[in-house]
This record gives structure tokens, sequence and C-alpha cells, in this order.
């Protein structure tokens, strides 16, 4: 990783793999999902080492210290080397997906919806005639 003083931190956000693209971080920074050391911050803010980020991405929440900087999107091994979780936040975050499992093993007819095949679109004209 390259020795940087400072980087922005929608760069950084992409970087991490926290976002798929640069302007999807650009645009979850300005939105207010992401905040540098408590505080709602531009994506132009350069961020350096031992900064504290919050991100609500997803429902879900993180929030981290950055442990280090790079300007260039490496695999995601090497990208989860960039910041250091909270304990508390990803215990949360572990909460959370197993409920979301459970949930989902409740209930799966809603899981995803389907387009009906043609004996269901017959069952629905016939149900909507009468």
């Amino acid at each position: 990783m390259p020795d940087l003083e400072q980087i922005r931190l929608d760069k950084w956000l992409w970087a991490a793999r926290f976002y798929k693209t640069r302007q999807l971080a650009s645009e979850a920074v300005a939105g207010g999902k992401v905040h540098v050391n408590g505080l709602r911050a531009k994506p132009g803010k350069e961020i350096k080492v031992g900064t504290i980020l919050l991100i609500a991405k997803d429902h879900y929440h993180w929030e981290l210290s950055v442990t280090a900087l790079n300007n260039q999107r490496r695999p995601a091994s090497e990208a989860s080397l960039l910041y250091t979780e909270t304990p508390e936040s990803h215990s949360k975050r572990q909460e959370q997906i197993a409920f979301e499992r459970a949930e989902k093993a409740l209930y799966p007819q809603f899981d995803r919806p389907h387009k009906p095949n043609k004996k269901e679109r017959r069952l629905i004209h016939r149900f909507k005639q009468s």
C-alpha cells in the first residue's frame, strides 16, 4: 500500500469496497449516509489514518477506524486491511443478519416475488372476473 497522508473520503470508500463505484460512494456521502468523526461530510473531505467513520448502507451500520489509505481498488482481502471495525458494531450487524435469516426461514413465500406462470394467471383472471 502506498504511503499517503490523506485521501478523499469517496475514493477511500470505493477502495475499501463499501461501494462499487466512486459515484455511488459520492452520492452516499452527500446523502448523509457517511459521517466522519461524528459529523456529516462532503465527498471531497480529506481523511487520514485514525479517522472514525460511521457508514449506513442497506439498513446495516458500520462504525470503524481508518487504519490505512489506498487510492487503488484492490481485492477484498486487502481492502479489509484498510479499517478496523469496533466490536459493538460488528456484533450488532451479525445479530441483524441472524435475525433476517430467521425471518426469511419463517416466511419463505415473501422472500422473492415471482412472475405468475400461465396457470396462476388463469386463476387470477378467473378470480377477477367472478
